[in-house]
């Protein structure tokens, strides 16, 4: 990728959008990360971490569910105390994040979060790995066994939290770890700062605090190429589709000859225009059929998701406006912002017309993928009627052949296989 250009992305600011756009697959509760990530630190504080560690446990918090796509996968992790399939999204977490040496430091934990602590203590790991798996262990559970007084009678339901996790001492979690939760609790300011309000600005406070480690060019790319994954994963129809529209809006990008700089970032937004769709329900997904006007009333709010995940990035500003305008027109037609004509730039609509032809290509539940003619009618229909770039449209034209196989993509690599096969593991079982 090129290196043109000073980059100032901060590692902790790009943690806490992951964690926004998987917590949105929670549907209602859209704030889980965040509060593990308070509750471990704070257990952490008690303890006596240094603010190394203890940033180390907050950010930890909002990782560890980066393996959840779906509301199946959700659901179960809420409504079952020790889930029998947990294990899932653990090594999805795990596969995704060891690779990438930001946060490589962060796998090993999240492969072991759902991992009692009696059995913990026979696991081949750094001590420290192991308590901080524990940890959050302890803080997911906390939170899922409080997460329906929040913001009612917490402080009244709150005993009873108190009690269930105790019961678990020296079984799922460490005593030590325990014990300082029970010296924690006794404060009503811990319970209340886990209500919406007070943790959505207490996380904001944290992403302001520096990771001093900013990324490169080719790290803001691997990093969206997970949280691409991520959303991707949320339905079969949609898999590799954000993968596939990057490289092709990548490739639209260097034919219109703009330079290696705004390519890279316009493989960027490509690779991140979907996150928002973590919050649309699966069955609207994977409706085999038109969406009534609600489920598109739902549908039409993802790009605005979007934009509210990556606009808190500091240097991300464009990338995030092409990200969340890739259902905007240049007529006025589209969704959610119908921005002035003005306010289109190429980029974004480079990225509007890979979205679409892509979104043709692959198989979806109401119909199979077109074939390449039929396809490049609908481009023109939609430039002639003025909702997409008319010029774009004839390059992707021209130069028609390439742009379908960059649609098409190829076979999947071993490890994004892999990963695949977790997903389709769990699925089967829940059918």
């Amino acid at each position: 990728m090129g290196q043109s250009a000073a980059l100032n992305v901060d590692l902790r600011q790009m943690v806490i959008a992951i964690e926004t756009a998987v917590s949105l697959v929670g549907m209602n509760d859209t704030n889980h990360g965040k509060r593990v990530g308070y509750i471990a630190s704070q257990i952490g504080h008690q303890l006596g971490f240094s603010d190394v560690d203890l940033q180390y446990a907050f950010d930890l918090g909002l990782l560890h569910d980066c393996g959840v796509s779906t509301e199946q996968m959700h659901s179960s992790l809420v409504n079952h105390f020790d889930w029998e399939e947990a294990h899932i999204h653990c090594n999805i977490g795990y596969q995704l994040l060891k690779p990438f040496e930001p946060l490589a430091k962060f796998a090993t934990p999240i492969l072991y979060h759902h991992t009692a602590w009696s059995d913990l203590l026979n696991v081949n790991i750094s001590p420290y790995d192991a308590r901080m798996a524990n940890l959050i262990y302890l803080a997911d559970r906390i939170d899922v066994l409080a997460a329906g007084h929040y913001e009612t009678d917490i402080l009244i339901a709150k005993h009873e939290v108190v009690r269930s996790i105790t019961g678990y001492s020296g079984s799922y979690f460490d005593p030590e770890l325990v014990q300082a939760f029970q010296l924690v609790e006794r404060s009503e300011a811990f319970w209340i700062a886990l209500e919406n309000r007070h943790i959505s600005r207490y996380a904001w406070d944290m992403g302001r605090v520096a990771s001093n480690h900013p990324l490169s060019w080719p790290q803001v790319k691997q990093l969206s190429m997970i949280m691409s994954y991520i959303v991707d994963q949320k339905s079969p129809f949609t898999a590799q589709h954000s993968l596939r529209v990057a490289e092709l809006a990548k490739f639209i990008a260097e034919c219109y000859g703009l330079s290696s700089e705004q390519c890279d970032k316009v493989e960027i937004a490509g690779l991140l225009h979907d996150l928002g769709k973590l919050h649309t329900p699966d069955n609207i997904l994977e409706k085999a059929g038109p969406l009534n006007d609600v489920e598109r009333a739902i549908m039409n709010q993802h790009s605005y998701e979007t934009y509210e995940i990556l606009r808190h990035i500091d240097g991300l500003g464009e990338v995030a406006r092409w990200a969340a305008y890739h259902h905007e027109g240049i007529n006025g037609a589209g969704y959610p912002f119908h921005p002035d004509k003005s306010e289109l730039c190429l980029e974004a609509r480079i990225i509007a017309v890979a979205d679409i032809f892509q979104a043709l290509v692959q198989k979806r539940p109401y119909r199979e993928g077109m074939k390449k003619e039929a396809v490049l009618s609908i481009l023109s229909e939609l430039a002639e009627s003025g909702k997409l770039d008319n010029e774009v449209v004839k390059l992707v034209t021209r130069r028609a052949a390439d742009c379908y196989q960059y649609a098409l993509g190829e076979s999947a690599e071993s490890a994004q296989a892999y990963l695949e096969g977790l997903v389709h593991q769990f699925k089967a079982k829940q059918q």
